[in-house]
């Protein structure tokens, strides 16, 4: 912050602000050479933009048929990199994936996640349920994403369908406790969900920014004012997407500091902690 501070507004900064980008990605992706996957370079970009803490999900696992395998790097990765804080998979389809959740607990992740269409299962399903439900009643929450990509540039056997808005409003549903972090979620998505449930539904869910558009279709910006700044974290889905480009979108709206601090910080501390 300190080496950008030139090149924003007072109004802009706010002394003592931690960024927290909810949405990192380690590890290599396999249906394309992407720079930049390993931890100290991920580090690199979040020095870049100023990033402190990064909730990082282990990616080549996202493909694997047991993702939580990848769980075991990750938690020793966090441990050497202190900045970086594991978001464990679980797989609940698999034997055994209340005793990963239980890992994860234990280990103080700030979330846990499971990508249905990626591993197999109906985003709808009981086994999804059953997870959603573990979770709440763990108080850990639940991260999913829509997608990774634009459909436009995914390999030809990169075929896993985007996660439907219905399957997370029924997820909302499954149990009065469950808290869900949604990324790469775009506007339609996010009004759909935000608009097909309760008020007190709504409250139990949170949307990074990565996948919304700033200026000129300010589709963030529209989102701020009529669902609430309250439900939006920085999140930046990199190294698949260029950090900056989430960092700009804030940077082109007139929030005063109070308001940033919200997206960037105080969202995902209060998603976190219930």
């Amino acid at each position: 912050m300190a080496q950008r501070g030139g090149d924003l507004s007072p109004a802009r900064l706010s002394p003592g602000l931690m960024r927290i980008d909810v949405n990192v990605l380690l590890g290599a992706y396999p249906f394309r050479r992407v720079p930049g996957t390993s931890p100290d370079a991920v580090v690199r970009a979040m020095d870049r933009v100023g990033v402190d803490v990064g909730w990082a999900t282990h990616l080549p696992g996202l493909f694997w048929r047991d993702p939580a395998e990848g769980n075991a790097w990750l938690y020793e990765t966090a441990r050497r990199e202190p900045r970086l804080r594991p978001v464990a998979a679980v797989h609940p389809g698999l034997p055994g994936w209340e005793r990963t959740l239980a890992e994860a607990v234990s280990s103080r992740v700030p979330a846990v996640r499971c990508d249905p269409t990626f591993y197999g299962l109906d985003p709808a399903g009981a086994e999804l349920h059953r997870l959603a439900s573990a979770c709440a009643e763990a108080r850990v929450l639940l991260m999913l994403a829509v997608r990774l990509e634009d459909g436009r540039q995914r390999h030809p056997n990169d075929r896993a369908a985007e996660l439907p808005a219905a399957a997370v409003r029924l997820l909302l549903r499954s149990h009065p406790g469950t808290r869900l972090l949604v990324t790469h979620a775009d506007r339609s998505f996010v009004e759909e969900v935000h608009f097909g449930s309760t008020r007190a539904e709504s409250a139990r869910i949170w949307w990074d920014i990565c996948w919304l558009w700033g200026p000129p279709e300010d589709h963030l910006e529209t989102l701020l004012t009529t669902i609430g700044i309250e439900r939006f974290v920085f999140g930046s889905g990199q190294p698949l997407r260029l950090p900056e480009a989430s960092l700009a979108k804030l940077d082109l709206l007139d929030l005063v500091p109070e308001q940033r601090a919200l997206v960037e910080q105080r969202n995902a501390a209060s998603a976190e902690g219930g």
